[in-house]
């Protein structure tokens, strides 16, 4: 026979587990949420070229930056943009040749696909990219094309910045494997880098849903593009040491 007390405290325990069992079915409770992204654009949206002053992708244009990095060892980055096209998801994207190198061994090889909106807008479109360990070939990791598999273009530049000042806003969009971000912070930074000293400069803070190690900051020049890349947690820089228009 049970007394009063354990009668008591069992009545109570299936009251918790009652309540517990609730609050556990009930809709009311908070679920991970999943951050929706979508991309109204056509062809048609596009225009041939791109001249966004503070990411000139003309034909011809090269750039060349150095970094050395926590171990000592220096990293070179060589970017031209090519005179042809690829078609983008109907989309005739500009090609820009990126190799990178530590202590003059390739460790990356992409070609990225930009396109400019009729409003001066510059969206990135995707990239090829090849991986590679010790100067041999490993993998495509990191690759991917707007239509292809759910991928989805993002901006790389606005048209106007001003507008968009502390906006977070997506650069690319690859569920699960390239979700970089951005965010115009000013535009009006005062850098000086080897190739020389800029002012009206454009900060941005450049980071990942993926990666919680990459925050940078990115600086661009007006008639140059990117001239300075800051890792904020080593610390570590990225200078523009030549850069040649195809004009000269």
């Amino acid at each position: 026979m049970k007394t009063t007390r354990s009668i008591i405290s069992t009545a109570m325990a299936l009251l918790l587990i009652s309540i517990l069992l609730t609050a556990c079915s009930s809709p009311s409770v908070a679920e991970p949420k999943t951050e929706s992204y979508t991309v109204n654009l056509t062809a048609a949206d596009f225009v041939a070229g791109i001249d966004n002053p503070y990411l000139p992708l003309i034909p011809g244009s090269k750039w060349v930056y150095e970094a050395t990095l926590e171990d000592g060892v220096v990293e070179r980055n060589e970017i031209e943009v090519l005179q042809e096209t690829r078609e983008v998801n109907g989309v005739q994207a500009t090609i820009v040749h990126d190799l990178v190198y530590v202590e003059d061994k390739i460790v990356e090889e992409t070609f990225d696909w930009y396109a400019q909106d009729k409003a001066g807008n510059v969206w990135y479109l995707g990239e090829a990219v090849d991986n590679y360990v010790d100067g041999v070939f490993a993998n495509h990791g990191g690759s991917w094309e707007w239509g292809v598999d759910g991928a989805l273009p993002g901006i790389i530049m606005w048209a106007d910045l001003s507008a968009h000042l502390n906006e977070e806003y997506y650069q690319e969009y690859y569920a699960g494997e390239a979700e970089d971000k951005g965010q115009v912070i000013s535009v009006n930074e005062s850098v000086t880098v080897p190739f020389g000293s800029f002012k009206n400069v454009l900060k941005t803070y450049d980071f990942s849903s993926l990666d919680p190690d990459l925050k940078e900051n990115k600086f661009y020049a007006e008639g140059i593009g990117v001239i300075k890349e800051v890792d904020l947690l080593s610390g570590e820089e990225v200078v523009l040491i030549e850069f040649t228009s195809p004009a000269k």
